[in-house]
């Protein structure tokens, strides 16, 4: 069954792009109400999964964090500062290719998926840091 492409759904494709860098489903909503404050949180919510369901958004699990939301569908990596949260995608980094079976033929598991987020420190809180210790 295909689904509509219901005005709700093209507000938060809008937004996942507009927002480009990862947006988290609370963000999404947030840019959606400056515009159209009547919509609901469980609208959003809804369209954000039926999206990815229907393969026209990506979803990042980030473990101890939010959902994020990619409108990137090609495969790639993220990266997180773990000092101010920033969430980005690693551009420029060749997809390793094959790491699904790889990591299935190791384990005996029948892998589906994955997603690999990176953690560190970004360079504006690197430069941040280097004034405190100054």
């Amino acid at each position: 069954m295909t689904k509509r492409n219901t005005i709700q759904r093209q507000l938060v494709i809008a937004a996942v792009r507009f927002l480009a860098d990862n947006p988290t489903a609370e963000e999404v909503y947030d840019r959606i109400t400056m515009e159209y404050p009547d919509i609901s949180k469980g609208t959003v919510y809804r369209n954000l999964n039926s999206l990815v369901e229907s393969g026209l958004l990506g979803k990042v699990s980030v473990p101890s964090g939010a959902d994020r939301f990619d409108h990137i569908l090609t495969r790639h990596y993220h990266i997180k500062c773990t000092h101010c949260g920033m969430f980005m995608n690693v551009e420029d980094m060749d997809y390793i290719e094959g790491l699904d079976e790889k990591v299935g033929e190791v384990t005996g598991f029948k892998m589906e998926d994955h997603d690999i987020v990176f953690n560190g420190v970004c360079p504006e809180c690197q430069k941040l840091e280097a004034k405190e210790k100054n």
